[in-house]
């Protein structure tokens, strides 16, 4: 595999070799050539059917092991991140416990309905006039502290059959094993708010109590939005954990 088309060396739409080797995985995990939870090939063998060197590979692993899309297993080899994996959930999940427990998370549904895209699910989903969704109510606990209410919305198209499924606590999985769609970034805006009559039902509190509201758009392995997630939630026992690099 050589550079070719990929411009002079500081020029112009110039890439490294490693970061063509890791379009050519992430090309891959979005066709779903390796499951969830899959051994990739050994580096050497990437190698040799990718025509660069061992180390090319290794920097590209090293680049979507830091984006947890692979996980790297000391001994066994190198797998596709499985969203059911501790690292995965935290990954995506930013709530802690203030008593510093880390213990996973667990949700209940509450609802799901296939319906008609509202003027909002259509602009943050990029979806057509006349497209539909699957919303999901649920609420989540972190260490047994009920403190999150949510709704997300996917698009009907992508997840058939999903409102009939009983879905599992961490929904990234279900996606990516049955739908053959990987969660690879998500984008979230973070506001103070009362929390609602709907919300406070359903998290046994007072209404107008302040809470984080947590909106958040998953973008896929191509690039799609591919869910819109609007938490709310209770910050008197856990907050959200921010890592800056």
């Amino acid at each position: 595999m050589g550079q070719a088309g990929a411009g002079r060396p500081g020029g112009v739409g110039f890439r490294p070799l490693y970061r063509q080797v890791y379009d050519m995985l992430l090309k891959r995990l979005a066709d779903a050539v390796w499951q969830p939870g899959q051994m990739l090939p050994s580096e050497g063998q990437l190698a040799v059917e990718l025509g660069v060197s061992q180390g090319t590979v290794r920097k590209a692993l090293d680049a979507l092991t830091a984006d947890s899309l692979v996980v790297r297993r000391q001994g066994r080899g190198t797998f596709v991140a499985d969203h059911d994996d501790k690292q995965s959930v935290f990954r995506f999940l930013k709530l802690r416990p203030d008593n510093d427990g880390v213990g996973m998370p667990t949700s209940r549904v509450t609802g799901i309905a296939e319906a008609a895209a509202s003027a909002d699910e259509r602009g943050r989903l990029d979806l057509v006039r006349a497209a539909r969704v699957v919303r999901i109510e649920r609420v989540r606990a972190v260490d047994a502290r009920l403190c999150v209410a949510e709704t997300i919305s996917v698009p009907a198209s992508l997840f058939p059959g999903i409102a009939t499924l009983e879905l599992p606590n961490t929904l990234y999985s279900l996606y990516a094993t049955r739908y053959g769609i990987t969660i690879a970034t998500a984008n979230e805006r973070l506001k103070a708010v009362a929390l609602g009559a709907r919300e406070a039902d359903l998290l046994q509190a007072p209404a107008g109590t302040p809470a984080l509201e947590i909106d958040r758009i998953a973008i896929d392995l191509e690039e799609r939005p591919v869910e819109w997630r609007l938490s709310t939630c209770l910050t008197q026992e856990v907050h959200y954990l921010s890592v800056l690099r």
